[in-house]
């Protein structure tokens, strides 16, 4: 079976390095939803491709499926309005290869919200409870287990957890 190639709109969420001079990142497309990517050689100082790739770039990307998937171009054409942080967070939160078009558009748009993005992605927190108590209201989204905190039950969790994987959100109660 021969190589697919593709090219669509994405949003770059996360980079990590990968042996000597290879980098692997994150992208959020418009086509295919999460999708993640070895780039060849992005680590090289003469590297052309590692400017279009950099978390909060928008950019035309070209992959190919071939065993994994692979990126072999990219073209910068602007810049995410939404956080580092929170594209660190959608990297950790969105499944592979399940396209969300209002999550797309919110980050097209410039009008990213985070009680938004949950509702778009099917935890509406506007009625949300405490996963733990279950009386107060959820106002905190906890990643890894993609639940909701109340205000006491979220300050119980360690303080470096709630620090780097748990969204406090602004719900009307």
């Amino acid at each position: 079976m021969g190589m697919q190639e593709y090219v669509t709109d994405a949003v770059s969420l996360r980079k990590f390095s990968q042996g000597d001079l290879d980098g692997r990142y994150v992208l959020f497309t418009k086509r295919f939803g999460k999708i993640v990517g070895k780039a060849k050689s992005s680590r090289k100082i003469t590297s052309k491709l590692a400017p279009h790739l950099e978390p909060g770039t928008i950019a035309k990307v070209r992959f190919i499926e071939s065993p994994g998937t692979q990126i072999i171009d990219a073209l910068k054409e602007g810049t995410a309005t939404a956080s580092l942080l929170d594209l660190h967070f959608l990297s950790m939160l969105l499944p592979e290869g399940q396209p969300e078009p209002d999550l797309w558009d919110m980050l097209q748009e410039g009008s990213f919200a985070w009680t938004d993005a949950l509702a778009a992605l099917g935890w509406d927190p506007e009625g949300a409870r405490c996963v733990s108590c279950g009386v107060r209201p959820g106002v905190h989204f906890y990643l890894p287990r993609q639940e909701f905190f109340c205000d006491v039950c979220i300050g119980k969790l360690p303080s470096k957890v709630r620090q780097s994987a748990v969204l406090s959100l602004h719900v009307p109660v």
